[in-house]
């Protein structure tokens, strides 16, 4: 795992192998992160990222100058390795929560311009992650919701729904709030 880009472009990480996660491969992660730098200024944004783990997604959005990354996973072990590493390198950006996303979303009131999920590709309650932001009002007129899932699972079933983009066995489904997307 390593960041790709921004201030700490090239830095490889080595989180503990216990960790109950399946990190965004760094081909997918350059290939979705081509897409957010090309529709978004990275030093305004307000990122929201679900299912964190090991914090990739967090880190390389930190490191691109993102000033807001608020990282929700339950698993203690991914909060306290995400929290030293921020700390480890100065990432202040990001606010690590320990919570079971779901229910964090029930209860979340803040506004974010990217929200980025990214859950057990097996989770039953995957298709319910749209609706409940959505519904919450949680994300920002102009952002985007992306949920990464295996390729073979469709999660289109929301009329949010704005497109799905496929990097071998994963792929990102992408969700907006308006019609300009």
């Amino acid at each position: 795992m390593r960041i790709i880009g921004g201030k700490l472009k090239g830095l490889r990480l080595n989180p503990p192998s216990k960790l109950p996660v399946r990190p965004t491969t760094d081909s997918a992660k350059e290939a979705l992160f081509n897409i957010l730098y090309n529709q978004f200024e990275f030093e305004n944004l307000k990122v929201l990222d679900l299912f964190s783990g090991t914090g990739n997604i967090s880190l390389e959005f930190a490191s691109r100058g993102v000033p807001s990354v608020t990282s929700v996973d339950r698993d203690f072990g991914c909060y306290n390795y995400l929290k030293t590493v921020a700390k480890q390198y100065g990432l202040e950006s990001i606010q690590p929560v320990k919570a079971d996303v779901l229910k964090y979303l029930e209860t979340e009131c803040g506004k974010y311009d990217l929200i980025f999920v990214d859950p057990p590709y097996d989770l039953p309650q995957m298709n319910q992650i749209a609706p409940i932001v959505f519904r919450r009002d949680i994300l920002n007129p102009e952002g985007y919701l992306i949920v990464e899932h295996h390729s073979m699972k469709k999660i289109d079933n929301d009329t949010h729904f704005v497109e799905q983009r496929k990097y071998g066995s994963s792929s990102f489904s992408f969700f907006a709030n308006g019609k300009n997307h």
